[in-house]
């Protein structure tokens, strides 16, 4: 039977780290809005303009679901690490799960703010491309601090919440 799972967490928990070991794990198909992002905005993106982003990461996600869907129906695993800061965004995608008669699980990962602020700093000096798609500044970091909604326990009914 097919799973997707949405991996959720704030900036620096290690998402893209923990959707890679999932996914090899599974034996699934492994989406991240970052290198989506990446390559296909990042040269338009003058200044940190958050509704800019949004209306762009929608855009991505949207496609991502499309192809999401083709290979949920032919039974196999999807892992999408797409963010999923708030729980609207969730909801979007765990809905169109239940629609299609899949159960979605949400995986929320979990760190303490410094912790998290370290492993940016280190993914930033490293470049590693397994998991960088572009530097995370001071300013990014703070400014999506606040954006990210936990997950509550009705979210995470079918799902797990992961220390990291």
């Amino acid at each position: 039977m097919a799973r997707l799972i949405l991996v959720c967490g704030p900036t620096g928990v290690g998402k893209t780290t923990y959707s890679l070991s999932l996914a090899n794990e599974l034996a699934a198909i492994k989406f991240s809005i970052d290198p989506w992002m990446q390559t296909l905005f990042a040269q338009d993106m003058e200044t940190l303009d958050f509704t800019w982003m949004m209306e762009r990461v929608n855009r991505c996600s949207d496609q991502i679901w499309q192809v999401s869907e083709q290979i949920l129906a032919i039974d196999g695993n999807v892992i999408l690490d797409l963010g999923f800061t708030t729980k609207a965004q969730r909801d979007i995608f765990t809905d169109r799960a239940r629609e299609l008669g899949i159960t979605p699980e949400v995986h929320y990962l979990n760190a303490e703010k410094n912790i998290r602020k370290l492993r940016v700093d280190k993914r930033n000096a490293e470049k590693d491309p397994t998991v960088y798609a572009f530097e995370v500044t001071d300013m990014m970091f703070d400014f999506m601090e606040p954006r990210f909604e936990v997950p509550d326990k009705a979210e995470l009914k079918n799902g797990l919440k992961v220390n990291t």
